[in-house]
């Protein structure tokens, strides 16, 4: 993890300096001088060699510390705290829906191989795997919200909103991330259950006179777990890492809005930070999936 954790820092550091524009200079503006962007880059070490910067980075991230925003004027650790609401509750609502309908779709497409219910299950992984993330929502936003009204066009309530209106605005965007990332659970659960419908021990218990859905949900289902659960744990690492688009589109005030203004503004200590942060909760939940499989699984050693 750490060695993962070591490359990704590299990684980085080296592409957002590689990206073009300055963010001293978007910072005053286009009427600064070159004497101003000189002395403000010397203010933040930005004027510094690249291996100099990177050293007092990696100093600074020893410590717990992520860096100060240039253009927010705050610790990055606390810029992305305050963020962090709601996209924690959007991929939490989104995982929820994907798995409500991804695994149980996939049995059921497995169970009933080649019949109409395996083809319209599979027909709708492969459209939820195909369509745009952005279309899918401005569609939900015109029937939902500008047509019917049932739910906010874009934001994340008022100040001070209780936790029902929050989540009551997260809705739509929950839904179109849950749909879509239901589509590569539905593939996986069924590709699992197929695997396991076929062995020996599913047809003794067959055999022996047990109901199918004892058969399915006790014999197969819990011995095709592993990789759904690994589908699923990859699933919410994506969501997290991949809600920008939905986030923008519904004008949402978390990480991947963010994340958005700063790759604009080049705030550099943002972006590291951010990206940082969520290769930290890839590494961690892929840990945590591995610790998972001994559960699920105990033949599995670790």
């Amino acid at each position: 993890m750490l060695v993962v954790m070591a490359i990704v820092a590299v990684l980085v550091f080296i592409l957002t300096r590689a990206a073009s524009g300055d963010p001293i200079a978007v910072l005053l503006g286009d009427q600064a001088t070159a004497e101003d962007i000189a002395r403000v880059q010397k203010l933040y070490g930005l004027d510094r060699p690249l291996p100099v910067q990177f050293g007092l980075w990696v100093k600074e991230l020893a410590h717990g510390n992520l860096g100060e925003s240039i253009f927010l004027q705050r610790p990055v650790t606390q810029a992305l705290w305050e963020r962090a609401e709601p996209t924690a509750l959007l991929s939490l609502m989104a995982i929820a829906i994907a798995s409500l309908i991804g695994v149980p779709c996939g049995i059921v497409s497995a169970v009933f191989r080649g019949k109409a219910v395996d083809q319209v299950f599979t027909g709708f992984a492969m459209l939820g795997a195909s369509v745009p993330s952005f279309w899918f929502g401005l569609v939900l936003m015109q029937i939902f919200a500008v047509s019917l009204g049932w739910f906010p066009v874009s934001g994340y309530g008022e100040p001070g909103a209780s936790l029902a209106a929050r989540i009551h605005c997260l809705v739509l965007p929950a839904v179109v991330l849950g749909v879509l990332n239901s589509a590569l659970i539905i593939r996986f659960t069924r590709a699992s259950m197929l695997d396991v419908l076929g062995e020996d021990y599913v047809r003794t218990a067959r055999a022996k006179g047990l109901s199918e859905n004892m058969v399915v949900l006790k014999h197969a289902l819990r011995n095709a777990l592993v990789p759904i659960v690994t589908v699923i744990g990859l699933t919410v690492a994506l969501m997290i890492g991949g809600a920008v688009v939905t986030e923008t589109v519904f004008g949402l005030p978390g990480v991947g809005n963010l994340v958005v203004s700063a790759v604009i503004r080049r705030d550099y200590p943002v972006i590291q930070g951010a990206l940082l942060v969520v290769a930290a909760i890839y590494v961690v939940i892929n840990f945590l999936i591995d610790l998972l499989y001994t559960v699920v699984d105990p033949r599995v050693n670790i």
